[in-house]
């Protein structure tokens, strides 16, 4: 049996001869485990190129961007109903116009820094703001508006967009303005590049050309659903709707039973996405899936036969306005189609996209004093009660009975023609 001291010099003397070996052995051991500690979050990450389109300054980046950024003092859960996020608790003691939010312990921003009350910087024309602590900040509005804390959703910043959330602004291009290109990263170096471009075609271009290797929210996947190196997502766009406006101070369209002839002429089988049959998602703890639905019935079409329209469309509607108008020829109703890229000023019929507020508040879209966002010019003084009920009412069950009459009464009066919630596709390559 070998003695110990025997197996000792026998490798001492291995290690004299072979000691130049086992010492570069070592080190290059030692400097590639390094490289590969230091490679391997890279390696590990991914880098997605995003395309968009719309012009953006860093102050109205689109929501979905924003919120991987930072937080508000709310957050927004998928029926529209309201949650903490920054903000752990808030209180209205008067019904609905002074408003007073508590800040959660140990919010750190992106930059280490704890989150205060002084940090929060909304602004609001209508409404006085005060920070009598580093915890809490009250809002005092000039009127009740029980969806206020809605509105706090929105997400906070530094100034250079520095956030509390996840992702981190690596690096933002700017060109007059408006932002060119976008990355972000997360703590496991993850990156988001989100490029812009000024219309449809310009981004399937560049997804065509690689500068972009995913495309959110196309309406028409074509022609990348026949591509086999892609791969398509579907959603089902609930917090938008796609219907007519009809501007109820043209005299051909001031009558309710011709708006409503113009409906019933239309076979909404026949359009893309789900059924859309009023102006409130279906996911929204205010729908009302009780509205009159308006199935094509040609029999009750009679009020606009021989009626000639201008129908209004952006570009991306087009063939959607095209089925509109077969349909209508069917009913005697003689159609012209005219192609826009923003709303007209004075229009008969405007085809278009419509994002769906987050709360059944639709005061802007329908209320007779809201001449700039009213946009079918719309009057009826029941549903300017309802709403401004709605609004100051603060009990939900309350609130919701409210905006379960406004549905009812609004498509019952058609100043819009609700049509579908859009299927909008991300392309995303494989």
């Amino acid at each position: 049996m070998l003695s110990v001291r025997y197996i000792i010099r026998l490798l001492g003397a291995f290690f004299k001869k072979f000691k130049a070996i086992i010492l570069i052995g070592s080190l290059f051991g030692i400097v590639f485990f390094l490289l590969l500690f230091i490679l391997m979050p890279s390696i590990a990450s991914t880098n997605e190129k995003i395309g968009i389109v719309g012009r953006f300054t860093p102050n109205n980046l689109p929501d979905d961007i924003l919120i991987l950024i930072s937080g508000g003092l709310t957050k927004i859960e998928d029926n529209g109903t309201v949650a903490p996020n920054l903000a752990k608790s808030w209180e209205t003691p008067d019904g609905g116009k002074t408003w007073v939010f508590t800040i959660k312990d140990n919010i750190i921003w992106q930059d280490g820094k704890k989150l205060v009350s002084s940090d929060i910087n909304y602004e609001f024309s209508d409404a006085k703001i005060e920070k009598p602590n580093e915890k809490t900040i009250k809002f005092n509005l000039n009127s009740n508006f029980s969806a206020f804390p809605i509105i706090l959703s929105k997400p906070i910043f530094k100034k250079g967009l520095l956030g509390t959330g996840g992702w981190k602004v690596k690096k933002i291009s700017l060109t007059g303005g408006f932002v060119q290109k976008l990355t972000i990263q997360n703590k496991k170096g993850d990156r988001k590049t989100y490029k812009f471009y000024p219309t449809e075609d310009r981004l399937r271009l560049a997804f065509k050309l690689g500068e972009v290797n995913i495309i959110k929210n196309l309406q028409d996947p074509k022609p990348f659903d026949s591509w086999k190196i892609v791969k398509l997502e579907k959603s089902e766009g609930f917090d938008n709707f796609v219907g007519i406006f009809l501007n109820t101070e043209d005299p051909k369209l001031s009558e309710k039973t011709v708006r409503q002839a113009l409906n019933y002429a239309i076979d909404k089988t026949n359009l893309p996405g789900i059924r859309a049959i009023g102006p409130i998602s279906p996911n929204s703890w205010g729908y009302n899936p009780q509205v009159k639905q308006y199935q094509k019935d040609i029999e009750k079409t009679k009020e606009a036969k021989d009626l000639q329209i201008k129908l209004s469309t952006l570009p991306n509607l087009l063939s959607t306005a095209e089925i509109i108008a077969n349909d209508w020829k069917e009913a005697g109703i003689t159609t012209e189609i005219e192609v826009v890229s923003a709303i007209p000023t004075n229009y008969q019929a405007f085809l278009a996209t419509v994002d769906i507020p987050k709360d059944p508040d639709q005061y802007s879209l329908w209320h007779s004093t809201q001449t700039g966002t009213n946009i079918s010019n719309y009057k009826n003084p029941r549903i300017d009660k309802l709403l401004e009920d709605g609004r100051t009412e603060l009990d939900q069950e309350t609130r919701r009975k409210i905006y379960l009459d406004f549905q009812k009464f609004l498509v019952e009066d058609v100043p819009t023609i609700f049509l579908y919630h859009p299927t909008f596709y991300t392309i995303i390559r494989k």
